[in-house]
């Protein structure tokens, strides 16, 4: 079995029991291989000091506040940045609504990149030292408002990719929809009107996701509907499933967010032969704590603690440590 393909099967396990291997079986059929191999290559074909679009961040519980955001996903996103950043100089530009971006941040600098405007990190570019850097966007919260910023800021960006990590999409109703099938759109930026339109122009596009209901599980829109709980029909009464209209080139799934962005950091690492790339444990461990810190919850117990969806810490560090051990026996070979 080649390695895409190992990474692949370790982080769909569906631990949470929400059909994510019936997912990655669609999901997979798509892409034609291993779609961690087919999201890394997205990743190295970014060019030298290019810009990145990279979106995440969930409000987890809008009815209640619009401030509490949840730990899966921006953990798996700095990881990402990271790598980014490393092996192509690249400037990662992470939108979300301007609520969880403290948050979002937090976790960024936890992961060793430094929070600057995009005319500064443009000039990482020049000579003087490397300087790993991430720019944060908000973006509005009105349908109206999402439409009219979305070809603004592409044309400001002209990003090299566009990447998202467990950010929720509209249904085919225009309804944003958490896992137990209800309505928690409210608060929320409507950042899917973006990477359709960044799809349309052409701009290379990852995402990554765990439950149906994010962007890029448009690619897989009738595998929602038959094996996820409310995917088919929800329980706010619009009429629609849980599931994401929303499409990009290369659709991730994994049991856990996080554990997808790990797997592409993995396969990007085996693809450009350098092991300085991969996540660790112990960086895996530093941005999950530095989650409570900040007030980020695991979304299943609505809990702040370190365990994602309901998952212990300790095997969130393994799965890292099992990826980074399959490319490393790779790349001795």
């Amino acid at each position: 079995m080649a390695l895409g393909d190992r990474l692949d099967r370790l982080v769909n396990i569906d631990i949470g029991g929400r059909g994510i291997e019936r997912l990655y079986e669609a999901a997979r059929a798509h892409a034609g291989g291993a779609l961690a191999m087919a999201a890394a290559a997205k990743l190295a074909a970014v060019p030298e000091g290019g810009v990145v679009l990279l979106t995440t961040g969930s409000v987890s519980r809008a009815w209640v506040s619009a401030e509490i955001g949840e730990n899966d996903g921006p953990a798996g996103i700095a990881a990402v940045c990271r790598a980014l950043a490393l092996a192509r100089r690249a400037i990662p530009v992470v939108v979300a609504e301007a609520a969880l971006l403290p948050g979002i941040g937090g976790i960024l600098r936890a992961a060793g990149l430094s929070l600057v405007t995009l005319e500064q990190a443009r000039r990482t570019a020049m000579p003087g030292g490397r300087l790993a850097v991430a720019v944060l966007r908000d973006f509005p919260l009105e349908e109206a408002a999402a439409q009219a910023a979305t070809g603004p800021l592409l044309d400001e960006l002209a990003p090299a990719l566009a990447f998202s990590a467990e950010r929720v999409g509209r249904n085919a109703k225009g309804i944003y929809h958490n896992m137990r099938g209800v309505d928690f759109g409210m608060g929320r930026a409507r950042i899917d009107h973006l990477f359709d339109a960044a799809l349309a122009r052409g701009i290379p596009s990852v995402a990554v996701g765990d439950g149906g209901n994010e962007i890029g599980m448009g690619l897989v829109a009738e595998a929602v509907a038959a094996h996820v709980p409310f995917g088919a029909r929800c329980a706010c009464g619009c009429g629609g499933g849980l599931g994401a209209v929303s499409r990009t080139d290369v659709l991730m799934t994994a049991a856990v967010s996080n554990w997808g962005c790990t797997a592409i950091v993995a396969a990007l690492a085996a693809l450009l032969r350098d092991p300085a790339l991969l996540h660790t444990p112990e960086l895996e461990e530093r941005l999950l704590l530095r989650g409570t810190e900040l007030g980020l919850i695991n979304s299943v117990q609505g809990i702040v603690d370190p365990n994602v969806d309901g998952i212990p810490l300790s095997t969130h560090k393994a799965v890292v440590e099992l990826c980074r051990q399959l490319v490393l026996s790779e790349l001795a070979r």
